[in-house]
């Protein structure tokens, strides 16, 4: 006897179950509980039947539910003027084909097809909402994201080019594509969210679009509403704190094999900063401010313009690393920190993955970065925000400058 067999099987008929237990739930007219099993458990018996009669017997099996499908629906709907839905269908079609896929081994695969498919039916209330609420902004949005990730991307050379062989028109793209998702994603759940979201949620999304943007929103804002000053205060702090959870996800995207080497510096940073924010909430927990209109993060120019900046530091680096040592490659974090963390934060990432870097140095120069924003994000309040604001924020900025010098020298 072959367990393995069996096991899938035993797999089909479970995720069978699932998707069909969701289907007679939702809709007790449709097919249910017992027809998902038997649909499933077909496509795994069609699959075996195929490794040894040929492919034909799991095409037939596959036009034969189409088919029946058909009938079924003329049946049920002959007299009603509703025009029926095909959601059902397309799910029993997609579960004989994971059934057939657990044949050939591809288990996980299979089980997570069958869980998305129960939860992609399961959640048709929050994805229509979600769809009503979308406007043509936000259309305009995601299609921009599909022109970055998916045709302009594809097209690209993977090998590198110039000076140093470090410029990678496709890798340096990708990076472009992992920046502009992160702040799209965080733009979208900001827009649904709205008014509803209080300070913290709106720096923390704001730390996850653009902490100096959010900075250069609210520091414009105190100064025709002075008032709104402490609670901008927070929001920055929040939004700064946040650039260390970004830095993080991107380090254990593009970097994975160092993240742990690198993860506890700036663990310990964001918990110290995370803490000065704290007790600038604990001022400011009994208002709510719903802040500026997050502005679009998907712009195509913006995105090249991340690229040629992305690929200068690339370049910078290796130049300074050549050239002037240790001294000239925190200069060009400390430049290219100025008004944006990532291009240092990815680009030192790669540099160490492809041993141009020790880590050493690596995560020194991204802690030298941060610390060169949170700067400059001072002074944009101190340039264009109102006095107040300056005075609420500088304490801790000042904190978090010093806890970043602290870690810097006494790290071992």
């Amino acid at each position: 006897m072959d367990l393995q067999i069996w096991q899938q099987f035993g797999i089909a008929l479970g995720l069978g179950l699932l998707v069909g237990l969701q289907r007679e739930w939702a809709e007790p007219e449709a097919a249910g509980i017992r027809t998902f099993a038997l649909i499933t458990v077909l496509g795994t018996a069609c699959a075996h039947l195929a490794s040894r009669f040929g492919g034909w017997v799991l095409a037939g099996g596959f036009i034969a539910l189409g088919g029946l499908m058909v009938v079924a629906n003329l049946r049920r709907y002959r007299d009603r003027d509703a025009h029926p839905g095909t959601t059902t269908e397309m799910a029993a079609l997609v579960m004989f084909a994971v059934g057939a896929l657990l044949q050939g081994g591809t288990i996980a695969e299979a089980a997570a097809i069958g869980g998305g498919v129960a939860l992609l039916l399961h959640w048709k209330k929050p994805l229509h909402h979600f769809v009503k609420r979308i406007g043509g902004s936000d259309i305009q949005v995601i299609f921009r994201m599909v022109l970055i990730a998916l045709v302009v991307l594809p097209l690209l050379p993977d090998r590198s080019f110039g000076p140093y062989e470090v410029l990678n028109p496709f890798r340096i793209w990708l990076m472009v594509v992992l920046i502009v998702g992160i702040s799209i994603a965080s733009y979208l759940i900001s827009r649904y969210v709205g008014s509803r979201a209080g300070s913290v949620v709106s720096g923390i999304l704001g730390g996850l679009i653009s902490s100096t943007a959010t900075t250069v929103s609210y520091a414009r804002r105190s100064k025709s509403a002075p008032e709104s000053s402490t609670l901008a205060a927070l929001v920055i702090m929040v939004a700064s704190t946040i650039v260390f959870v970004r830095v993080a996800f991107e380090v254990v995207v593009v970097a994975p094999a160092i993240f742990w080497q690198v993860c506890p510096q700036f663990g310990v940073m964001g918990l110290w900063m995370s803490l000065i924010a704290a007790m600038a909430f604990k001022l400011t927990r009994h208002k709510q401010d719903a802040g500026p209109e997050p502005k679009d993060p998907s712009n195509l120019a913006a995105a090249v313009i991340f690229g040629g900046l992305y690929a200068l530091v690339l370049l910078a680096v290796a130049a300074a690393k050549q050239y002037f040592g240790a001294g000239g490659l925190y200069l060009v974090a400390a430049l290219s920190g100025l008004t944006d963390m990532d291009a240092i934060t990815l680009s030192t990432a790669q540099l160490i993955t492809a041993d141009r870097l020790s880590v050493e140095t690596g995560w020194r120069m991204m802690m030298v970065g941060a610390l060169s924003n949170i700067l400059f994000k001072g002074g944009v309040v101190a340039c264009i925000g109102n006095r107040r604001l300056l005075r609420r924020i500088a304490l801790p900025f000042g904190g978090s400058l010093l806890g970043g010098g602290v870690l810097l020298w006494l790290w071992p």
